[in-house]
């Protein structure tokens, strides 16, 4: 995957690939990042100017950003093109998903009071962290970059951590590591019992519950029978140790 971004900050990419899934994703061969810096595309680096209408503060300007982009679509071919915009959809793992399937992305990152809003005609989608405001797009692509590189293949060690992600169906059952101890907080019993199939459910049913408690709009529709009477369970204020007995 070859992913782009259009931003006046630069060396935030570079400094990020050092690291972590997108350090890893690099070195394997099957990600290639390109940040590319808007001021290269503008007349003495100017890259914004003053609103019309007396709106306050800076727009970025629609010149660089279409060389840019153009620059991009000549030597790359045509990207999947993001805008980071506050009002756009809220990312999610599903969105993830669909991207790491693409040849290519490219996120344009705005700055100051937005981007020029002609430069909205190049984007595929515009997508958001969420219902808050930042100053500028830059997080929102580093987002997209470290979700999408841990789903490329090969990236991730063991594949089946991608299988048992938060947000797949439910949301992740509490982890434990040594000590089984540690200032009088005990690991579960059960989770030291060898017993695998005992432990699959314990932890399909704090998954279940913690979604519950956390996410109860993200409760799928379709539940299998297990699902649908752990569900009903903890609803009627069951714990796992009662429920299991039964």
């Amino acid at each position: 995957m070859k992913f782009f971004s259009i931003t006046i900050f630069p060396s935030l990419f570079e400094c990020f690939c050092q690291y972590g899934m997108v350090s890893q994703a690099i070195k394997k061969g099957v990600l290639e990042v390109f940040p590319i810096n808007l001021r290269d595309y503008a007349p003495k680096g100017r890259v914004d100017d003053y609103a019309y209408g007396g709106h306050p503060g800076m727009v970025l300007k629609p010149e660089p950003i279409f060389l840019a982009y153009e620059d991009i679509l000549s030597k790359h071919g045509k990207p999947h093109t993001i805008i980071a915009q506050p009002w756009g959809k809220v990312l999610t793992q599903e969105d993830l998903d669909r991207l790491s399937q693409m040849e290519s992305i490219l996120v344009i990152c705005g700055r100051y009071e937005g981007i020029d809003e002609r430069v909205s005609s190049l984007a595929d989608e515009e997508l958001s962290l969420g219902d808050f405001v930042i100053s500028g797009g830059e997080l929102l692509a580093l987002v997209i970059l470290e979700g999408v590189a841990r789903l490329l293949p090969g990236v991730l060690s063991d594949p089946e951590s991608i299988r048992r992600d938060s947000f797949r169906k439910w949301m992740g059952a509490p982890t434990y590591t040594r000590p089984a101890e540690f200032r009088g907080m005990r690991v579960p019993e059960v989770l030291l019992s060898g017993n695998h199939k005992v432990i699959e459910l314990w932890e399909l049913w704090h998954s279940i519950k913690r979604t519950l408690e956390k996410r109860p709009y993200a409760i799928p529709k379709e539940l299998s029978p297990l699902e649908e009477e752990i569900l009903r369970a903890i609803e009627r204020g069951l714990s796992f140790e009662d429920w299991i007995k039964r």
